[in-house]
């Protein structure tokens, strides 16, 4: 009789009400799809460091050297002794020095968003993001059942000017505030100091917690730091600040930490260990000692120098072969550029462009994938740091095509 029923009934999944939240990332997706292509692909869709920008032949000789039984167990779910001792250091000449009370190791970037969530987001409590956004951020306060408020922005960053009365249609105060102040992804745009200062007394007002997701601060390669929110507002408890090695080193590495007001660090660790228990042992020793070499200066001053030569490329390229039917932003650092359809080209929408550009040999992220509210149908996501100048010289080539077949 039981077999009987379990043969003749399609079951019923009992899923959580939160499972329809789960939106997924056409970012992470496009890793797979583009495996799958057999043609030849000028890659402008992840954000992904240059091969020859991972310092693969030290890693594998750190791991030769170091790696013994004690990187096979497990380890504090806070991260490794040894890891939180030299990122103390390292931190103490940058903008956002820390102490080890203030610092827990992540898995990723990602994984600090998520902890950020879980800790402060209530389903129905309202999350302000930049919009365009890295919607695998707003994706997670989405799926802790977050209301979202796009804020529309400039080529200084977020409109803070105009978020007191977007926020006011909604009759109550964000309980957070996410934001990529530096090098935004997916814009590449940074936000002002004036901006900085004034989304910190909108924070404190309001009580809001300042979610800062900054995975390329130390990739300038042009103009001025501007003060981080760290350093604009020490010791803030209102400020919960997501780093990663992802960028800097290599994000296959997945390490990263989050530097929060210490009364919450047993919190994290707590909602950590419903995670993973712990960041993965081997990675944390092989960058620990990565950092003791002392290295990863000259490493950031090399890259920078190799990221800067590519925005140039590409901007070049792009001025060559488009001229005036596109407009772009010009990052002062990070991975990306944002590209906006004009003139002739103004009414494609960049979800139909990607099928015929895939087809041409060239990846990007459409703009719409960038919004919760799909907005943005005539813009597009390019990273430049993936790519030599050769390769992006063809891929902007190919995008051209792609375009100009939009058109015929």
């Amino acid at each position: 009789m039981t077999a009987s029923i379990i043969a003749n009934q399609a079951p019923t999944l009992p899923l959580a009400g939160r499972a329809k939240d789960l939106v997924g990332s056409m970012i992470d997706s496009s890793t797979s799809l583009l495996a799958a292509q057999t043609h030849d692909i000028v890659r402008f869709a992840m954000g992904s460091p240059a091969d020859e920008a991972v310092p693969s032949e030290e890693f594998r000789e750190i791991a030769g050297t170091i790696l013994d039984a004690s990187s096979f167990t497990y380890g504090a779910t806070e991260g490794e002794p040894r890891l939180l001792e030299l990122l103390v250091k390292y931190l103490a000449g940058t903008p956002d020095p820390s102490s080890e009370d203030r610092l827990v190791i992540t898995t990723g970037g990602m994984q600090g968003l998520d902890l950020a969530c879980k800790l402060f987001i209530d389903p129905g409590d309202l999350v302000v993001v930049e919009s365009p956004t890295y919607t695998n951020g707003s994706a997670t306060a989405l799926s802790y059942g977050a209301q979202l408020l796009e804020v529309p922005m400039d080529e200084d960053g977020m409109l803070v000017d105009q978020l007191e009365d977007l926020v006011g249609h909604h009759h109550r105060p964000p309980k957070a505030i996410y934001t990529i102040p530096t090098f935004q992804n997916p814009s590449g745009v940074t936000l002002s100091l004036e901006r900085r200062k004034a989304l910190l007394e909108l924070a404190h007002r309001w009580g809001s917690i300042i979610i800062d997701d900054d995975p390329y601060g130390l990739l300038r390669f042009s103009g001025n730091d501007i003060p981080t929110f760290q350093t604009l507002s020490p010791q803030d408890p209102l400020l919960f600040s997501v780093r990663t090695f992802s960028k800097i080193l290599a994000p296959g590495w997945r390490v990263g930490w989050v530097d929060a007001d210490p009364s919450i660090r047993q919190l994290l660790i707590n909602g950590k260990q419903a995670m993973d228990t712990c960041t993965n042992v081997p990675n944390q020793h092989i960058v620990a000692e990565y950092i003791a070499r002392g290295g990863l200066d000259d490493h950031l001053a090399s890259i920078r120098v190799l990221y800067r030569e590519r925005k140039d490329a590409m901007l070049d390229s792009i001025a060559r072969h488009l001229g005036d039917r596109v407009t772009t932003t010009n990052p002062e650092g990070g991975f990306f550029l944002w590209l906006t359809l004009a003139g002739e080209f103004e009414g494609i929408d960049t979800r139909e462009l990607f099928e015929v550009a895939l087809a041409d040999g060239v990846a990007f992220i459409p703009g719409p994938a960038l919004s919760p509210g799909g907005r943005f149908r005539n813009a597009l996501r390019l990273c430049f740091a993936s790519s030599t100048p050769e390769r992006i010289e063809e891929g902007i080539k190919r995008l051209t095509g792609s375009l100009e077949k939009m058109i015929a």
